[in-house]
């Protein structure tokens, strides 16, 4: 039998996770929930429906995960820690500084519930955490390097599109095998794409972006304000990307060095974080299955519960 999903919040997330289970056929669309008036939502997928969330407590029967696709900055710290207590629930919860807190709520909740939470899926925080917590496990001797979303929330923002862009001389140097100290600022900048609303303050807006913190105060930022038709022609599948690199040595000496690089380009950094959210939603499934509770991070999840495959399968064709 499917796994029955329901996926909270039908922006860029919501649909890309949509487009993730049609490819995976152990997974269902149960349902979407939105805040919006469920008629105005047209969906993709035949047979599932569209309900306000207001009435999403009545189908906790009826859903087996529910991916939340709400914002970091105001959604999922009220919405993972209320909704875990009637679903197994996953969420994108990305704004670093506050994911201990966040952890700390979803888990209160999901204890009492017997239900599972995991927090932080995606890619940074998510794929990229797991690699710098691999490659810190075995070259102990080194230092991380990490080369790497709120800005429509600002009032008089209409649409806007973000972009961490690698400094190249740092990113030289670390795969030089060189180990400088950099700070966030030094190795990357941010670049902001923003469709203002009509007679909206630009400088304050400007303001409000480069000293927001967790997102963009510790960065060298620029704003760029252009129009909806811009905006649309240009960053419609807002790429994004990024590396992850230790640099370390091994030897009695530390005469050998070696770097671990894992690198992602990705033409929709919205799909491909639905694609995570997607194989962790299975992972939730299975896990409360045997019964597990609690909150989670990508460190608690095996990566047997992530696929389709059976163990037998992937010691034969991916060991």
């Amino acid at each position: 039998m499917a796994i029955r999903i329901g996926i909270l919040g039908y922006g860029n997330l919501g649909r890309g996770v949509e487009c993730a289970i049609r490819h995976n056929d152990d997974l269902e669309l149960k349902a979407v929930f939105t805040r919006r008036a469920p008629a105005t939502v047209g969906i993709l997928t035949d047979g599932a429906e569209v309900h306000s969330v207001n009435d999403l407590l009545a189908y906790k029967d009826e859903i087996d995960v529910l991916i939340i696709c709400g914002g970091s900055a105001t959604d999922l710290p009220v919405q993972t820690p209320e909704y875990v207590k009637y679903f197994n629930v996953i969420d994108s919860f990305d704004t670093h500084a506050k994911i201990p807190e966040h952890f700390e709520n979803v888990n209160r909740a999901a204890m009492e519930s017997g239900k599972v939470g995991i927090i932080s899926v995606g890619w940074d925080p998510g794929m990229f955490s797991l690699n710098r917590v691999y490659a810190n496990a075995i070259l102990t001797n080194g230092k991380d390097y990490t080369f790497s979303d709120a800005i429509r929330r600002i009032e008089g923002v209409a649409d806007a599109r973000q972009y961490t862009i690698p400094v190249p001389e740092a990113l030289e140097k670390v795969r030089n095998g060189e180990t400088p100290e950099l700070t966030t600022r030094e190795k990357h900048t941010r670049e902001c794409f923003v469709v203002a609303k009509e007679g909206a303050d630009l400088s304050g807006i400007e303001k409000e972006i480069k000293e927001m913190p967790n997102y963009f105060a510790d960065y060298d930022t620029t704003v760029h304000f252009i129009s909806q038709e811009e905006l649309d022609r240009d960053h419609k599948g807002i790429p994004h990307g990024g590396f992850v690199i230790r640099s370390g040595s091994t030897g009695w000496n530390d005469e050998n060095k070696h770097i671990i690089e894992y690198s992602l380009k990705l033409d929709s950094n919205p799909e491909f974080t639905a694609s995570v959210l997607t194989a962790y939603a299975r992972a939730a499934y299975r896990m409360n299955k045997e019964g597990q509770k609690g909150c989670k991070t990508v460190f608690d999840v095996a990566p047997a519960y992530l696929c389709r495959q059976s163990g037998a399968e992937l010691r034969a064709h991916m060991l």
